[in-house]
This record gives C-alpha cells, sequence and structure tokens, in this order.
C-alpha cells in the first residue's frame, strides 16, 4: 500500500526591507528619527505599548505582497519586543496611530492608497505632516476613525486621543506635546543639552560644598585655637 504524501509547501518569506531610502529627504529623515524617539521615550515605562519606525508592516498572512511601510506608528497591548518586521496576525491588531512625513512625491501615496488601507486595517488615528510646505495646506492633517469611517481634522495643533498628546506644527518641525506636563517632549538634541546642563549644575553644587566644607574647615580650627588659649 502507497503512503500519501503531503505536498511540499515552500516556507513563505516576509523581507525586512524593501531597498528604499528610509525618508524622502534628510529633514524627512531626521523629523522620522525624533518622533521614534520621543514617542518610545514617553512610552518607555509602558511595556505593553510599541512604537515603530519605517518598519515593513505585513497585513495578510501568506502573502507578502500585502505590505506598508509607515513613517511612525503606535500600537498599544502588544509586546514591547524588537522586531525585524510587523505581522498584524501575530500580534492580533494594527496600529492604533500613524504618522507619515509625506512629501509631494508620496502625497498620492499617503492621501489615497495609505488612507484608504488604514482606514480598512482600523488604525484609529492617521496624522500626515508636510514638513517642506509642498502641497498640504496647512501642513499638518489628521483622520480619526469614526463608525469605521475616517472623518478629517487639521489646523498648526491636533490632539491625539490615542497617545494622549498634541501634535503641533512649529515652524516646519512636528513637535509633540504633553497637555497633562505643559511640556514638549524633549527631542534627542534637547536631551542631550539638558543632561550637559544637568551635569554643569551637578559640577558647580559639588565645588560649592567643596568651598563650604573648606570654610568650615578653617572656621573649625579657630575654634579649636581660641579654645585651647582660654584653656591656657
Amino acid at each position: 500500500m502507497a503512503v500519501a504524501t503531503l505536498p511540499y509547501q515552500e516556507k513563505i518569506e516576509y523581507p525586512d526591507s524593501d531597498g528604499k531610502p528610509i525618508a524622502e529627504s534628510e529633514i524627512h529623515m531626521l523629523q522620522l528619527l525624533a518622533l521614534v524617539y520621543v514617542l518610545r521615550n514617553f512610552f518607555r515605562d509602558a511595556q505593553d505599548v510599541y512604537v515603530g519606525g519605517n518598519m515593513l508592516m505585513y497585513y495578510v498572512e501568506g502573502e507578502p505582497s500585502k505590505v506598508v511601510a509607515p513613517d511612525v506608528f503606535v500600537v498599544k497591548g502588544v509586546g514591547k519586543h524588537l522586531r525585524r518586521t510587523f505581522k498584524l496576525w501575530e500580534d492580533g491588531k494594527a496600529p492604533d496611530c500613524i504618522i507619515e512625513l509625506t512629501s509631494k512625491s508620496t502625497r498620492y501615496q499617503d492621501l489615497a492608497n495609505k488612507r484608504g488601507l488604514y482606514e480598512t486595517l482600523g488604525v484609529q488615528e492617521y496624522f500626515l505632516f508636510d514638513p517642506q510646505r509642498e502641497y498640504l495646506n496647512p501642513p499638518l492633517r489628521g483622520y480619526r476613525l469614526v463608525n469605521g469611517v475616517y472623518e478629517l481634522f487639521s489646523g498648526a495643533v491636533l490632539a491625539s486621543d490615542v497617545l494622549g498628546l498634541e501634535l503641533r506644527d512649529e515652524n516646519g518641525e512636528l513637535r509633540l506635546y504633553d497637555p497633562l506636563r505643559h511640556v514638549y517632549l524633549l527631542t534627542p538634541p534637547e536631551t542631550t543639552e539638558r543632561l550637559e546642563e544637568t551635569q554643569e549644575r551637578l559640577e558647580e553644587i559639588e565645588k560649592r560644598a567643596a568651598r563650604a566644607e573648606a570654610e568650615n574647615e578653617k572656621l573649625r580650627a579657630e575654634l579649636e585655637r581660641l579654645r585651647r588659649e582660654q584653656n591656657k
């Protein structure tokens, strides 16, 4: 009796790179890296919030052609571990918030293809920012999912219910503002500057403490001298 054999199934590959540059321009790249940095720092204590940037996101299992690469995305309710790609069927959900740094060359993809896809996937908030002001007016635009359909809102300041932050257009730079603490989230250069300022203050405090200790030592010596004279 012949033994039936299962047909050979080739392993499906999900590449972690599409061979394209990380961003449209240096301005876009620096803005992308800054946003990923500040969001990861903001959610650093939340073990169930993942922040990704310029990562391939596969949204149909078994079909690696069904892929998109959001510039910046935030997913709540998933593990914080490192990933090479983001697969919706593994984590069980789509991102809750996506930010695209758009340009004139990507306008149709960002406004049509990606917007429609993110709406279908159930991405709660989708933000577009045009740092070089090539076509969006105003350059900051947002979409919020209402009953399964995106509703548009725009302006210089947009509130994100998902992030608990405000997105602000500050002279061509997209900044994230914490309305509870009334502060902007610090970018890498600002974090470095703040650390340097803190270090300088600590060094000054140490110098003052050393001077005070030296002065106290002089006073103790003088007091001891006076006591000896008094006891003669």
